[in-house]
């Protein structure tokens, strides 16, 4: 317990978290992501979960500031995720700062294929399609980019045949040695 106090500490010096969980409240706020989030908990691991922020038309900045004081952003990318405005604006600011601040990007594939995030196909690309073009026009190339650039990062995925506590369990083990070593970054594709 010790060791996880001290990783924990240390680890955090340059960051208000260490891990950013970024999901749709729908799909997995009360399965799924809740119990990664107390595994990571569980684990010493600082996680922010934005629980309890006021809902708005845009993105506030509390959000933001969480998102830019992570070391490590996770992405929940579930069925209804790119049907969120919200969702997307949080995954364009997650790549900026992979890119501007060097924050170690993983997304996890929640009953939805990589390929169907990367091209915005199946039942993941219809939540996306769903977005009113008019509306939206100046930021859906944005997000359509985001959502490939996110899902050619290397992560994980869960399908029906998993235990899912096993797959938490295997997430936490490897962001648990993420924090304690040097963050990496894969791109896969």
């Amino acid at each position: 317990m010790a060791n996880q106090a001290a990783h924990s500490s240390s680890s955090t010096d340059h960051y208000a978290y260490e891990v950013f969980l970024s999901f749709r409240g729908q799909d997995t706020r009360s399965n799924f992501t809740s119990h990664l989030h107390n595994a990571l908990h569980q684990k010493g691991i600082k996680a922010f979960i934005d629980d309890e922020l006021p809902r708005g038309e845009e993105i506030s900045q509390e959000l933001l500031k969480a998102i830019e004081d992570s070391k490590i952003s996770i992405i929940v990318f579930s069925q209804n995720y790119a049907s969120s405005r919200w969702c997307l604006d949080e995954l364009v600011k997650i790549l900026q700062c992979r890119k501007s601040n060097r924050q170690t990007v993983r997304p996890v594939f929640y009953k939805v294929d990589p390929s169907d995030v990367r091209h915005q196909t199946g039942a993941f690309g219809a939540g996306f399609a769903k977005l009113d073009e008019c509306k939206y026009k100046d930021s859906l190339g944005k997000w359509k980019a985001a959502l490939s650039k996110a899902a050619s990062l290397s992560g994980w995925t869960f399908s029906h045949a998993k235990n899912e506590s096993k797959f938490i369990n295997e997430i936490v083990n490897e962001l648990s040695d993420q924090v304690l070593n040097c963050s990496y970054d894969l791109d896969v594709a």
